[in-house]
């Protein structure tokens, strides 16, 4: 049966697969890198013009880390969302994602800062992870001062940078830290596996990301080691974590990592809303500038959290 495409993604999955195939796992990391950022650089074009960027440094847990604070207003002090890119733990920084902080921005009325962490295979797991604990550590210690509210934040991330949030949580429990008041974790990838219907579905690279490709990444990101509860988190103890908006797409291979994501959460007792978008691919949300459907998803996820930063109630169940 053929599935159902959003006819606002159609054309740009018609662009897509009219373009010649890419070999990133076959060629030099800084090749692949350079191709990956010229694709993001069209949808980056198109991004809102109606939120300020601000360029910042903050420590990572081994060097200095580019940064990028996004705010919907130039005045008042705005509570805080620390977004995590995508891109495989292997691609993605806060240019290639300027869309997602962006919208994300006016739909949280909230500050939204991203930043640049280590990336696989040369710094495999646990340096994201490292590097995104850093960041929590840098913004809520001072280095927003005036800029964002940092004691109301959330944490929010797409695909890999889904599975560092959820990870970045789990760390923080574990260490008795204070843990954000609400999580967006967008079709997420959280465990290195593929035997599920959405696998069997969406792999086989029709859809833009395909299974081999992620089983390149994961790869990357566990760099010979054995996947544990922290790299692959999917089986691990959700117990206390706060409440989260889960975003799958409809035409994606992730799609039942997240569907998996939200059982294993009504399990632990995590309040959570979960949302799958009807149509559309894996990353559709970089392409909201294109796509209304990213745009609503976005908003929709920025009112989830913008509802716990300010204390309002929701839907989460």
């Amino acid at each position: 049966m053929t599935p159902f495409i959003d006819p606002d993604m159609l054309p740009i999955l018609e662009e897509m697969r009219a373009a010649p195939p890419v070999d990133y796992a076959g060629m030099p990391i800084a090749d692949a890198r350079r191709i990956f950022d010229t694709g993001a650089a069209y949808w980056r074009a198109l991004s809102p013009v109606n939120v300020l960027a601000e360029d910042l440094t903050l420590p990572g847990a081994s060097g200095p880390m580019r940064a990028r604070l996004y705010r919907p207003s130039a005045t008042g002090t705005l509570p805080l969302v620390v977004y995590v890119h995508g891109g495989g733990w292997t691609f993605g920084s806060v240019d290639s994602h300027e869309n997602e902080m962006r919208y994300l921005a006016l739909g949280a009325n909230a500050a939204v800062l991203g930043f640049d962490y280590r990336l696989a295979p040369e710094a495999p797991f646990p340096a994201p992870l490292d590097d995104t604990l850093a960041a929590i550590a840098a913004a809520r210690s001072g280095r927003l001062a005036g800029k964002a509210d940092t004691t109301r934040w959330a944490i929010a991330g797409d695909s890999a940078g889904a599975h560092l949030a959820l990870a970045a949580m789990l760390s923080a429990r574990a260490a008795g830290d204070d843990l954000p008041v609400a999580a967006g974790l967008l079709y997420g990838c959280y465990a290195p596996r593929f035997d599920n219907e959405s696998n069997a579905l969406f792999g086989g690279g029709d859809f833009g990301l395909s299974n081999a490709r992620m089983r390149w990444y994961w790869a990357n990101l566990l760099g010979g080691a054995a996947p544990g509860l922290l790299s692959a988190p999917l089986d691990a103890d959700f117990a206390g974590l706060p409440p989260a908006y889960l975003l799958a797409a409809g035409l994606d291979p992730l799609r039942d990592d997240t569907l998996q994501l939200a059982e294993r959460f009504a399990t632990a007792g995590v309040a959570h809303e979960l949302v799958t978008v009807p149509g559309v691919i894996h990353g559709f949300l970089g392409r909201a500038a294109r796509l209304p459907a990213a745009q609503r998803a976005l908003r929709d996820a920025g009112a989830f959290l913008s509802a716990k930063l300010n204390g309002r109630t929701n839907n989460g169940t």
